[in-house]
């Protein structure tokens, strides 16, 4: 059953970049990990911990499916650098379920998704390049 939230995870990355453009769609799951770390910040803060450990980890599911999604021959150093990040990510929210600052380093995890997030958006934004 661990396998689970992976295959959900990527399973969503392709209906949504399917529904709209895979960039949006990125950002789209960048903002579900974003909100899935709140609501686990949020349960840990009520007390109510397997809440908080699910939410932290549909968050893991999400990364862990956009870095399944990367296409390194295409994306080549940028997919490395992606891939690196998103591992980093995963393994960070991993170690801090359940320290007594679990709630800090989720919030410093969130300010890294918000910019990562802000970047494709500004990429999102540019013009299309006449090929």
């Amino acid at each position: 059953m661990q396998h689970q939230p992976n295959f959900h995870a990527a399973q969503a990355y392709r209906s949504a970049s399917t529904a709209v453009s895979p960039l949006r769609a990125v950002i789209m799951m960048i903002d579900g990990a974003i909100g899935f770390l709140n609501k686990s910040i949020k349960a840990g803060e009520d007390g109510q911990f397997e809440d908080s450990h699910n939410h932290m980890i549909r968050a893991t599911a999400i990364l862990r499916g956009l870095s399944h999604n990367l296409n390194f021959e295409k994306g080549g150093e940028v997919a490395e650098g992606l891939h690196t990040t998103y591992h980093a990510l995963i393994m960070a929210c991993l170690r801090s379920y359940g320290r007594p600052n679990s709630a800090h380093a989720y919030r410093r995890i969130i300010a890294s998704l918000k910019e990562m997030r802000d970047a494709w958006i500004f990429v999102a934004l540019q013009p299309a390049k006449a090929s």
